[in-house]
């Protein structure tokens, strides 16, 4: 993709995982368009991954849960920028143990400390981050195209927190500067997260039917549009969740399915 202006702008990127989440196919569509990178990873583990990934772009440690890494998260980026034009925050994480499926019998430990990571973390970080963030710099975070859906478990309330933080945060930041502040709902994608969540693949597939064209959401579509609002090309945006499910919440009572229910 071109037409972007994003050559030598600068670009946060939290929750490279592998080669299938959505931050590394943004981060790759980012650094093709010209941008500079700069990553955050939880372990020393994943910073040697992100190294063979990314050899070109720096790499700090930030686990959310450890206070000092959040006091030197400016020291550190100050060592690679002064200043970012956006951060994507691709951070989710939840305990789902096999004697707590259902929702009712969810741990507090576990639902709190899903809330700090997948949702808390985006005002912490975006709030640390403001002395180099740019007056028009850009906030993307990933959440899910419907946050009643059962197939997440409780990560669905969990996500539907990280969009109100979303719409809190933007206008917070709107106060003192021109920063946006959005999400993008994206459908059920095969990744390797994904992969952790009970029944997980059921519902993948029975979305794929619902899709308007029988096809299942690519990553590569999510990381576009995390792409566009990573750009000055959105800058009428803010305050949003953008939904990128290919029709999926307009369908259903698809027809095809509806016939198949009744066969």
């Amino acid at each position: 993709m071109s037409g972007f202006n994003i050559k030598d702008k600068t670009y946060l990127i939290s929750g490279v995982a592998n080669k299938k989440s959505v931050a590394y196919i943004t981060a790759l569509a980012l650094q093709e368009n010209g941008a500079k990178l700069i990553f955050t990873v939880q372990t020393e583990e994943h910073l040697a991954k992100i190294q063979k990934l990314f050899p070109n772009s720096p790499a700090i440690i930030l686990d959310v849960e450890n206070n000092n890494h959040l006091e030197s998260l400016i020291h550190n980026i100050k060592q690679h920028t002064d200043q970012l034009d956006g951060f994507l925050h691709s951070m989710a994480f939840a305990n789902f143990r096999a004697d707590a499926l259902k929702f009712h019998q969810t741990y507090l430990a576990d639902f709190l400390q899903a809330c700090h990571i997948s949702a808390f973390s985006l005002v912490q970080i975006s709030n640390k981050l403001l002395p180099v963030l740019k007056p028009t710099a850009s906030i993307v975070t990933i959440s899910i195209s419907n946050t009643k859906a059962t197939s997440y478990g409780y990560l669905g309330p969990i996500k539907a927190m990280l969009e109100a933080n979303v719409c809190f945060l933007a206008k917070s930041l709107s106060e003192d500067s021109n920063i946006r502040v959005n999400s993008i709902g994206a459908g059920p994608l095969k990744t390797s997260a994904s992969a952790g969540i009970p029944d997980y693949i059921n519902n993948y597939l029975y979305a794929e039917e619902l899709t308007l064209r029988k096809k299942s959401l690519a990553t590569t579509e999510v990381a576009n549009t995390a792409l566009f609002l990573l750009s000055e090309l959105s800058s009428g945006i803010n305050a949003e969740n953008i939904i990128v499910d290919c029709g999926m919440n307009s369908n259903y009572f698809d027809q095809t399915i509806v016939k198949k229910f009744n066969t």
